[in-house]
């Protein structure tokens, strides 16, 4: 996926109200930003930390200027919009990238499901196969030891998808959890069980019922992303 237009360098100073940042641009200019990252950004959100912004050119958003990347402490791209993560997995099995996921006709997105009335991320179809529910998770956080987890922070609605994926399989419906890992400096992917152990208890649940666990990183530069590569998820 290449941005629309050339993205914005600054520097943070702080992020607050899970939603807004305070940037300073190289000129030494300020002003508060939106992010659509809700969770706790772990190691992308340290102050002064190199970031960049895309203007909306909407002159109508209370903050026109939405922060899409930041830089890790080694210098590592990491994608922060959790909204691309759907876009990223969807263009990665239309190229061909995710081989798990190939051999349909259709994909809808935001799909009404469950007891729930939920919507899954993308619904994957074909006349002559049963279909295949793929909820997505779009992953920022890496341990020391190169391992990218998630959650970054306690997910009830989280652990909610997860049981939803579960009844989907029972049905007798291909069920897949695709975490969507926006950076390229990791070697496995695992649920942060130390920061929230129900998910993890969950999610091993969910694998033991037939629940797929796909993981892929991506490539992110500061004109573009795509998921390139697959890890392991360990369990």
């Amino acid at each position: 996926m290449k941005f629309d237009s050339i993205l914005i360098p600054a520097t943070l100073i702080k992020r607050y109200k899970r939603f807004l940042a305070d940037i300073r641009f190289d000129d030494g200019r300020e002003c508060t930003v939106h992010t659509a990252n809700t969770g706790a950004m772990t190691g992308c959100a340290e102050p002064d930390s190199r970031i960049w912004l895309r203007d909306s050119q909407n002159p109508s958003r209370k903050y026109p200027l939405s922060w899409e990347l930041s830089s890790s402490p080694e210098g590592t791209m990491i994608g922060i919009n959790t909204h691309l993560a759907n876009v990223l997995v969807e263009e990665a099995i239309q190229n061909s990238v995710i081989t798990e996921l190939q051999g349909y006709s259709r994909i809808r997105r935001e799909i009404k499901y469950g007891e729930e009335n939920s919507r899954i991320d993308l619904l994957l179809e074909h006349d002559f196969r049963v279909p295949c529910y793929v909820e997505v998770k779009s992953v920022t956080l890496v341990r020391k030891n190169g391992r990218a987890a998630f959650p970054d922070a306690i997910s009830t609605r989280g652990c909610k998808h997860l049981r939803e994926l579960i009844q989907v399989r029972q049905q007798g419906n291909r069920a897949v959890l695709v975490f969507c890992i926006q950076r390229n400096d990791v070697v496995s992917m695992e649920a942060a069980a130390d920061i929230d152990p129900i998910y993890a208890w969950t999610m091993r649940q969910a694998y033991e019922t037939g629940v797929e666990l796909l993981a892929y990183r991506a490539n992110v530069t500061s004109k573009s992303i795509s998921l390139s590569e697959k890890i392991n998820v360990l369990l």
